[in-house]
Formats: C-alpha cells, sequence, structure tokens
C-alpha cells in the first residue's frame, strides 16, 4: 500500500498531464522505461540489429558506388578496351553469362595498334598470371598478386600515376627485359623500410629488377588495384603460366566528343584483322570504361534489396515485440490510467502517453542501431576498398522508421488504453 503522501504526489502528477507538453511527456515516458529496464533493453536490442543490418548494408553499397565511380573515372569517360568476351560481372545467380570468343593473340593486338590511325591512344596487356607470389629476401606476399604484360601506354590508360622511378623503354619493350613496375601493395609488404627502386625480386621462379613504383590506386572494391607488377608485353609472352591467353587493347581517344567515332573506326579495323565477313557477327566486345563500373553498380542493386529484406523483417520482429510490451504495460498500468481518466486526463492525453512511450523505446535502439550500422558498413567498405561516407540519407530513412515502428507499435495498446472505463480501471488489482 502506498502512504498518503505518494498518492497525493502522484495524484498530482497525473493532473498536471492533462495539460503537460511533448517534453514533458517524453521525460514521463524515460520514468516508464526506466521501471522495465530489462524489457525495454531486449526490445531496443531488436531495433538496433534490424537498423545496423540496414543502415550497414545500405552505406557500405554507397561507399563502393562511389569507389567504383572514382576508380573508372580515372580512366576517362573517353576510353574503350576491346576483348574476347563481355564484362560478365555477376552477383548471385541473375544475369546472363557472357559470350567467350575466340582468344585476341598477341599478332592481333600488335597489328590493331600498329594500324588504328584515329587520334588516340592505344594500350595493350595481357595477364600473365592471376595468382603469382612475388618475394625478395625472407619477405613475400601472398599468392594473389596479378602480373601484366604491358606497353609503355598501360600504367596512363588503366589510371595509374607513377609515384617513384620510370615507365619502361623502347628497349626494354622490344627486348623482354626483366624489368618490373610493382603496386604500392608490394611496396609496402616487401620494402616497409627500404627503398626499393633497383632492386631484384622474384615473381614464381623468374627474376626482375624494380624500375618503378605505382602510386596508391586502392583495391577497387576487391580488384587488386595495388597488387600488381607490370612486365614487358614481350616479357609477358615468356612467363606466361595461362594456357591461350587473350590479350587486352585499351583505346583512349584525344577527344571524347569523336568517342563514337573511334568505336566505329576500331570495329571495323579489328573485324578486317579477325579476318571477319560483312555478314559475320563481330567476335570480340568493345566496352567504354564507364559500362564496367554501370554494370557494378547495377549488380550491386540485389545486394541492397536483401539488405532492406534483411532489416525489414527485423523491425517487424522488433515492431511485435515492441506491441507486446506495451500491451502488457498497459494491463500492468490499468489502475494507474483509471486514476489519471478519474482526476480529468483525455482519451487523447492517455493515448499521446502510450505512443510517446513506444516511440522513445524505438529511438533508443535506433539511435544505437544507425551509429553500428555506419560504423560497420563503413569499415566494410574501407576493407573493400571504398571510403568514409556519412549516410544521411540512410540515417534519415533509419530514424524515420523507429518512429514508424513506434506509431504502429504503440497504437493499439494507446487506444486499448484511452478507451478503458475508468469506474473498472480503479477496481482493478
Amino acid at each position: 500500500m502506498k502512504s498518503c503522501s505518494q498518492t497525493c504526489r502522484t495524484s498530482y502528477i497525473y493532473a498536471m498531464a492533462t495539460k503537460m507538453s511533448y517534453s514533458e511527456n517524453v521525460k514521463v515516458a524515460l520514468q516508464s522505461v526506466k521501471g522495465n529496464k530489462l524489457r525495454t533493453f531486449l526490445t531496443a536490442v531488436i531495433i538496433a540489429i534490424g537498423l545496423t543490418a540496414l543502415v550497414g548494408i545500405l552505406t557500405s553499397i554507397d561507399a563502393i558506388e562511389g569507389s567504383l565511380n572514382n576508380t573508372f573515372s580515372s580512366m576517362g569517360a573517353n576510353s574503350f578496351t576491346i576483348r574476347n568476351r563481355g564484362i560478365g560481372i555477376r552477383i548471385g545467380g541473375g544475369g546472363q553469362r557472357p559470350k567467350r570468343y575466340q582468344s585476341i593473340d598477341y599478332r592481333q593486338a600488335i597489328a590493331f595498334k600498329n594500324s588504328f590511325t584515329f587520334p588516340a591512344m592505344i594500350s595493350v596487356n595481357v595477364f600473365a598470371t592471376f595468382g603469382g607470389t612475388v618475394k625478395f629476401g625472407n619477405e613475400k606476399t601472398n599468392p594473389n598478386i596479378s602480373v601484366l604484360g604491358a606497353d609503355e601506354n598501360y600504367v596512363q590508360s588503366a589510371g595509374y600515376k607513377m609515384a617513384t622511378g620510370r615507365n619502361f623503354s623502347q628497349a626494354e619493350l622490344e627486348f623482354g627485359s626483366s624489368v618490373v613496375i610493382i603496386g604500392d601493395e608490394i611496396k609496402t609488404r616487401l620494402f616497409p623500410n627500404i627503398d626499393p627502386m633497383n632492386k631484384i625480386i622474384s615473381i614464381g621462379n623468374n627474376k626482375f629488377r624494380i624500375i618503378g613504383i605505382l602510386a596508391a590506386k586502392g583495391s577497387s572494391v576487391g580488384f587488386g588495384g595495388d597488387k600488381v607488377c607490370v612486365i614487358p608485353l614481350y616479357r609477358a609472352k615468356q612467363v606466361m603460366t595461362i594456357q591461350n591467353p587473350s590479350y587486352t587493347i585499351s583505346v583512349m581517344s584525344d577527344d571524347p566528343s569523336q568517342m563514337d567515332a573511334a568505336i566505329g573506326e576500331a570495329t571495323s579495323l579489328f573485324r578486317n584483322i579477325r579476318n571477319l565477313k560483312v555478314a559475320d557477327d563481330n567476335n570480340f566486345e568493345i566496352t567504354k570504361s564507364d559500362a564496367i563500373a554501370q554494370t557494378l553498380v547495377d549488380n550491386l542493386k540485389f545486394v541492397r534489396i536483401g539488405g532492406i529484406a534483411i532489416g525489414a523483417i527485423t523491425l517487424i520482429g522488433a515492431a511485435i515485440a515492441l506491441m507486446n510490451i506495451m500491451i502488457v504495460s498497459v494491463t500492468e498500468r490499468t489502475r494507474e490510467i483509471g486514476i489519471r481518466k478519474a482526476i480529468g486526463a483525455t482519451p487523447m492525453v492517455i493515448r499521446r502517453q502510450f505512443l510517446i512511450e513506444a516511440i522513445v523505446i524505438c529511438l533508443m535502439g535506433g539511435i544505437t542501431g544507425v551509429f553500428l550500422g555506419i560504423l560497420i558498413g563503413n569499415l566494410l567498405s574501407m576493407v573493400m576498398g571504398g571510403s568514409f561516407i556519412m549516410p544521411w540519407a540512410w540515417t534519415i530513412l533509419g530514424l524515420s522508421l523507429c518512429i514508424g515502428v513506434g506509431l504502429i507499435s504503440g497504437l493499439y495498446p494507446a487506444v486499448k488504453a484511452s478507451k478503458m472505463d475508468p469506474v473498472e480501471s480503479l477496481r482493478y488489482e
């Protein structure tokens, strides 16, 4: 049994509740939350998990998209590549497999480079190995280094910059000299405290002298932009481990407005080099540089849909749990509701009080979930080569969902509380 002073004090608080402002409603809601710490904590955790999944995945996707656009924009909007197959980037089981044609051999690639007269810079490259190991002394890299054979134009056409050293000389390209330009990650791994210039490294069973170091480019969302060794094109033919390799031709037009004309002339020339007849379809693919980024971004929509689905399912579970808590709270506070009605509280005041309590619980979990989502999303993005972003849109969406879940979950209990008969409520024990 409560003392008379406690009852009088409670009655005064309830009487004031008939004309409470929203800030006062929030204070009362927080007091109610403190009285049910465990239930409130568990519900807030469920909401936080849902928003962490939602905001985290959407944040990481936005950061990855930005990284992709930056990576491929460095190659310029005036470049395209000629390959023996389509891009073929798929996420999940959707989409179609790219067509694969007869490999572009060394003779065809060089013939194109020597014969293309359109104002443009031509580069030819080929993968010598995808999983090479680079060694220097007792240090070695993981077996995930891409070794490319390339000409003098590759560094610029691929969007790299030289941090130290120089590009290949014409003599080194013609004679296939054992020289190499290494990526920034290889420098960091093998030469943390010394200058790598002119040092001899081993790539597989072959030794190369370092003549240049590429500036850090980032891992390009998992594509290993800094895990690369570039060797002269002719030398790559001698150390290649890939059977029947296909060469890639990159074309960077001097005038971006002439891209379509450059593609048209390149298509005509390469059809002649491939000995295609007029009625034959192209047995090669020409892809603009920005089309690769767009294809990757388009495929990321499946990940975005999955993230939204995971977050939505978790939030539905949180809404059900919160509604259950609010119904129990209404039942436990039946006598309190009767007292408030008896001293003048209107149904609207009762409804508003319980709705605000539900929203406060949601926001407690929502703010935590949004913070964790931003943190985890950006950490995942940085691991995959992206950069830190502040997703204001997803933050606002997450907090709006919190308020929405609170309103939906608290509406039925609030209406139930507002319809209680004050006489019957006062009799409740």
